[in-house]
């Protein structure tokens, strides 16, 4: 992979993460325009979902500072009740991640794959919203959610593993069908996934996986700023429109590029 394409790939990235139209399928959609033969490794993605992520704690650092805050005073508040209820829905991803990695690993060769699940994703980010008017309303969760509403979202992020299934789409979506708020289950799900994208890159780099990876690192270190400055304009750009704008459009996007990709395919 040479460096402009790298840049190019950090900035799709940054683009589509904060968007409910999967940033890995866009990614392997872009791999293959151009001409980039897949690696057989997912350092690449995790180095840019990092930085994503940093983006998103730089977004949203206050309400972070504010959680960790409540967290360390170690008394029952609703600060902790918060990330107890993050922790709750990181389970589902820890359980493939720990088990189901190298077939994770092996759908990103698969553009097929892409296309059927960017049609999975337009049929969840449709029907949502047929359940917005009732995540409007008030529940009697404290913070807006419960936990078995955080460990089904879990669910949805653990299984928007899959490229083409976006991760935002899929737990936004998810939260909206079990009843939490739209601002509400905005927030969670950016904040949700900040422990294990950067914890799966701890891992590789203590693994000795980044060394070992067929991507350069001058190539990893042009995807990684690319994607951090691009996620940092569209995280603070495209939250409220996440939060505010009608998910079925999005999932017409998802499907008008789904069916491309599969026409191509067959």
């Amino acid at each position: 992979m040479e460096w402009f394409e790298a840049l190019i790939l950090g900035i799709v990235q940054g683009l589509t993460e904060f968007l409910p139209v999967s940033s890995s399928g866009h990614l392997t959609i872009g791999r293959e325009l151009l001409g980039i033969e897949a690696s057989g490794d997912l350092v690449f993605e995790i180095t840019v979902h990092a930085a994503t992520v940093l983006s998103t704690i730089v977004v949203f650092h206050k309400q972070i500072w504010k959680l960790l805050c409540g967290f360390f005073k170690f008394k029952n508040n609703d600060e902790t009740d918060y990330l107890l209820k993050i922790a709750v829905s990181m389970i589902p991803i820890f359980i493939v991640g720990m088990f189901f990695k190298d077939q994770v690993e092996a759908l990103f060769s698969s553009l097929m794959v892409v296309g059927v699940a960017l049609l999975v994703t337009a049929a969840l980010l449709f029907f949502s919203d047929f359940a917005s008017k009732k995540a409007q309303q008030e529940n009697s969760a404290r913070n807006g959610i419960s936990y078995w509403q955080a460990f089904v979202v879990g669910l949805g992020q653990a299984i928007a593993v899959i490229p083409g299934l976006s991760r935002s789409g899929t737990t936004i979506s998810t939260g909206l069908l079990c009843g939490v708020r739209r601002e509400v289950i905005a927030q969670f799900s950016f904040l949700m996934v900040l422990i294990p994208i950067l914890g799966e890159a701890f891992l590789d780099l203590v693994g000795g996986e980044m060394a070992s990876s067929t991507v350069g690192a001058l190539p990893l270190a042009v995807g990684f700023v690319a994607a951090f400055l691009s996620g940092l304009f569209a995280c603070k750009v495209m939250l409220a429109l996440v939060r505010k704008a009608r998910l079925s459009w999005f999932a017409l996007y998802c499907a008008i590029v789904g069916i491309i990709v599969i026409i191509t395919q067959i």
